[in-house]
This record gives structure tokens, sequence and C-alpha cells, in this order.
């Protein structure tokens, strides 16, 4: 564990002394551990594919070629692209038949479902590991104080009061860290999502525009109509 491997070095221990030393309670911390790291390395990888393959030019082709009424054209565009707006756009325009909107909002909250994949389990991880860390500190102190009310020679019961406390301050130690490293890539991943969020809300006000504009000329019959054939000239006497 990380946690461990930076206590063990400053404290001159090595990192299963350490472990030992925190308690049973280091146990639970040590599985929290192990599962922040795998959601950040895997929301990291994920994130940084998502965002290498993002296309905005074949997206503004795509939302030209709605504007023009070419919706064949635009599918198959976006049938051809890995961006994640792209692909939001075709299933969108795929499934047009009662609401083009509505199309959009499901595909686009299927993508983001995507996107938030594990982060509640990262923001678990950073929550219970201070709370497991402040639970060792509770059941190291009931051992220290175990020993003190036991009475007897209390010099001969120093390694069992400082355990106690050692365990204690170990296992606080530790959860601490894991939720202070922990925050970091929780913050760049949430921001990462909401630039995504971003992209796909420009995309539905630019869809939002277009369909407002089609229906401007659709209830407008006069629209074809103002673009009059110029007038035949009168015959010449």
């Amino acid at each position: 564990m990380p946690t461990s491997l930076f206590f063990a070095f400053l404290m001159g221990q090595t990192p299963m002394e350490l472990f030992t030393h925190g308690g049973p309670i280091m146990w639970p911390i040590l599985i929290v551990s192990f599962l922040a790291i795998t959601v950040v390395v895997e929301r990291t990888i994920f994130l940084f594919r998502e965002s290498s393959s993002r296309e905005p030019e074949v997206v503004e082709k795509m939302l030209e070629y709605v504007e023009t009424r070419d919706t064949a054209s635009a599918v198959a565009l976006g049938a051809k692209s890995s961006d994640y707006v792209a692909r939001i756009l075709v299933y969108a325009l795929t499934h047009k038949e009662h609401s083009l909107p509505n199309a959009f909002m499901r595909a686009a909250n299927r993508e983001l479902a995507r996107f938030q994949q594990g982060m509640a389990w990262l923001d678990t991880c950073i929550t219970a590991a201070p709370l497991l860390g402040l639970l060792g500190t509770v059941t190291g102190m009931m051992a220290t104080f175990s020993v003190l009310s036991g009475g007897g020679d209390l010099s001969a019961s120093t390694g069992a009061i400082t355990g106690g406390v050692g365990e204690a301050l170990i296992a606080t130690a530790c959860g601490l860290v894991i939720a202070i490293l922990g925050l970091f890539p929780y913050n760049v991943l949430s921001a990462r999502i909401e630039a995504a969020k971003h992209d796909i809300s420009d995309a539905s006000n630019a869809l939002e525009v277009i369909i407002k504009k089609a229906d401007a000329c659709n209830d407008c019959p006069a629209t074809i109509a103002s673009i009059r054939a110029p007038a035949a000239p009168s015959p010449r006497a």
C-alpha cells in the first residue's frame, strides 16, 4: 500500500511492520486504498481515450448537414467517428420519430453514465478512508485504556500502552493520507467529466437552434413564396 510505504520510510519500519502495528483496521483501509487506485487508473485511461477521440469538426459538419435537412449524410458521417458527441447525434437522428430533443437527451444520459461510472466508488473511498482511520483510533485508544484500567505495574505495561497509541495514530494517518491523495485525482476526473457535459450541452444548444429555425420556416408559408421569380417582361408595342 503506498500509504504504508510512505509512513514506513518516515518511521524507519518495513511496510509489513507498520501494517501490523496499525491493527486489524488496516485491512479495510488496505482494501479501500487498492479500490481507489483501481478506479483512478481505470477512469484516467477511459477519459484520456475519450478525449483523444474527440473530433469537433465532425460534429460541426454533422450539424451543418442537419441544418440543410440532409440527415442521411449526417448519420453516415457520424457513424465513422469515435467522438462521443457524434455518437449522441447519430442516435438522436436515427431515433427521432417522436422527438429529436428527447432522443438526444436519452443518448446524452447514456454517454454521461459511462463517464461517471466508478466515480461514486472513488467518492466513497475518499469518504470512508478517514472514517476507518478514526475507527482505528478508537480501537487503539480502547486497548490503551484497557491496559491502564487493569492496574498493576504500569512500567511493565509500557509496550502495550504505546502499542495502543501507535495503532491509533498509524490507522488515522493512513486513512487521512488515502483521502488526501484520492481527492486530487477525483477533482481532476470530475473536471474532465464537466468538460464532457459542456461539449454535449454545446451540441444540444446548436441542435435546438436548428430545430427552432426549421419550425420557424414551417410556420411561415411566405418563406418560400418570398423568393419570387422575376416578372415576365411586358410585350413591346
